[in-house]
């Protein structure tokens, strides 16, 4: 940095970064804890939101996919907005927006009031999660102590989901359902008081937003996401999933047909020249799938099959966290030594691993004999892969493309975690209606006088039928999970490469122009 830059600084103000950089990376790692628990946090709460606002179970669907939708849609119009107005500023837009929607949310009255603030806070979040991955890039210096930093950072990422469900039970169990969103409050505020205190703000690059890009871009994902997720309701031949996905094809095709031609694209499309940043942004999209689907059934199984309370369901995901940061934090060790492709090969070998083994699951299955093992490998391999993910994704990227490089992690993750889920949904309805049919002449000559005639009133099978249902619907489900795993491990074996520019910028000793 120059002396005139210095005095720049010391003119605005500067942040203190320089003295508290763990309180630097505590305020960029609490907006991403906060962005990304929240995609889960409302899961355990569904039920009573339910009843509180009157949804219809086909509307519920929709307190999830409207933050999902627009978080991935968004994520990289945000990217770039911190690359033009500067990363700091736009940083905290996204954080008081985001606090702003859960307040809203909290004090819905009526569904569509809960289904807006939602939205409302995928926008903010979407502005906000790009700028605080990148500020790490111009918060800390290339080596080992930005190693350190993004090793928080991934673990924060990939555990956030679970510490969600944990949240979510504790706040509804404790107080109500709409703490799962006033709880965002005071943490949104006090993230946004420290911010210009401890961090500095990156430089502005002058330019203009590619609006088409950013438009066609947007759009093209919600579109896609939509057409997987009406596809899980309402099958692969209903003609808006159809609709959905052609008018995904159409403006995915016209945004690379406009970044080709930009003059400041949106997404500098040079970006996927790098092999390994390319695999990466694959590898995520894939673990990413897998994740969410497993999020979501395993809280169905311990809760529907083996009776779990919310907090109780929440806790269980514990150790998944434990695994995950001991993942993070071997990976983020080793990493400038050995480079990112043993870690995301073993990584993704142990997702699948674990994936296979919830194959297995029935309605005999224990916590401890069918859930927690899967589990624990699962997390460790997602803590292996989330560090080397991150890293490699912005190495060796231009300060001023630092955004849009991170934006598109970010939305590799959201988008892969949305389409993933969907895909698992409609494997997870059609095996259940397959063995629906063979549960139920079980049921009717077996059942008791007294559960006929409750199933006549609503068409639901009793636990002991129930249960077969379910349990055969999630271990299905968890196969085509299985698969995308398999395609992250594939991509890390025949894409990946273990470079020495890439080593030495890992280790903080490349020479200029290296990494």
């Amino acid at each position: 940095m120059t002396t005139s830059q210095l005095i720049r600084d010391q003119k605005r103000g500067a942040a203190r970064r320089e003295g508290h950089p763990g309180i630097a990376l505590t305020v960029i790692a609490a907006c991403q804890l906060m962005v990304v628990l929240d995609a889960t946090i409302v899961n355990i709460a569904l039920p009573h939101i339910q009843d509180a606002l009157k949804f219809s179970t086909t509307d519920l669907t929709w307190v999830v996919s409207a933050y999902t939708l627009t978080f991935g849609g968004l994520l990289l119009l945000g990217a770039r907005a911190g690359d033009i107005l500067g990363r700091r500023r736009v940083f905290m837009t996204g954080i008081l927006l985001f606090t702003f929607a859960s307040l809203l949310g909290g004090l819905a009255q009526e569904p569509w009031q809960l289904l807006a603030a939602r939205s409302l806070q995928g926008i903010g979040g979407a502005i906000a999660s790009p700028a605080s991955l990148a500020l790490i890039t111009t918060t800390f210096p290339e080596g080992p102590e930005r190693n350190r930093a993004f090793g928080v950072f991934a673990a924060v990422s990939a555990g956030g989901g679970a510490i969600g469900l944990l949240a979510g039970g504790m706040l509804t169990d404790w107080l109500d359902w709409r703490w799962v969103l006033f709880v965002n409050v005071p943490i949104g505020l006090l993230i946004a008081a420290l911010t210009p205190q401890y961090i500095n703000e990156s430089e502005r690059h002058p330019g203009r937003f590619d609006l088409a890009g950013a438009l066609t871009s947007t759009l093209g994902m919600a579109s896609l996401v939509y057409g997987f997720i009406r596809a899980s309701e309402q099958g692969w031949r209903d003609g808006l999933t159809l609709g959905s996905f052609s008018a995904a094809v159409v403006l995915l095709l016209a945004f690379v047909f406009i970044e080709t031609r930009a003059k400041e694209p949106i997404t500098p499309l040079r970006m996927f020249a790098d092999r390994n940043r390319s695999g990466t942004y694959v590898i995520m999209l894939s673990l990413a799938a897998a994740m969410f689907g497993m999020f979501f059934y395993i809280v169905l199984f311990v809760q529907n099959v083996l009776g779990y309370s919310p907090i109780r369901a929440g806790l269980a995901f514990l150790p998944v966290t434990v695994a995950i940061a001991v993942g993070a934090g071997l990976s983020q060790r080793f990493l400038p030594t050995l480079g990112p492709k043993p870690f995301m090969m073993t990584g993704s070998a142990l997702v699948a691993v674990g994936l296979v083994w919830q194959t297995f699951i029935t309605p005999d299955s224990s916590y401890l004999g069918g859930v927690l093992g899967p589990m624990l490998v699962f997390g460790f391999g997602m803590g292996l892969n989330f560090v080397t993910a991150t890293v490699t994704a912005v190495s060796g990227v231009a300060p001023h493309e630092a955004g849009a490089a991170s934006g598109l992690l970010n939305a590799m993750q959201q988008v892969g975690g949305s389409l993933g889920l969907s895909i698992l949904t409609t494997v997870f309805g059609s095996a259940s209606k397959d063995e629906a049919k063979k549960q139920l002449p079980k049921f009717l000559a077996d059942g008791s006088p007294e559960q006929k005639a409750e199933f006549a009133k609503t068409h639901q099978l009793p636990a002991s039928w129930g249960h077969e249902v379910l349990a055969h619907g999630i271990s299905t489900a968890f196969v085509p999970a299985a698969v995308m795993a398999g395609l992250g491990l594939l991509t890390a074996w025949l894409v990946i490469k273990v470079r020495r520019s890439d080593l030495e910028a890992l280790a903080g000793t490349a020479g200029p122009g290296m990494g």
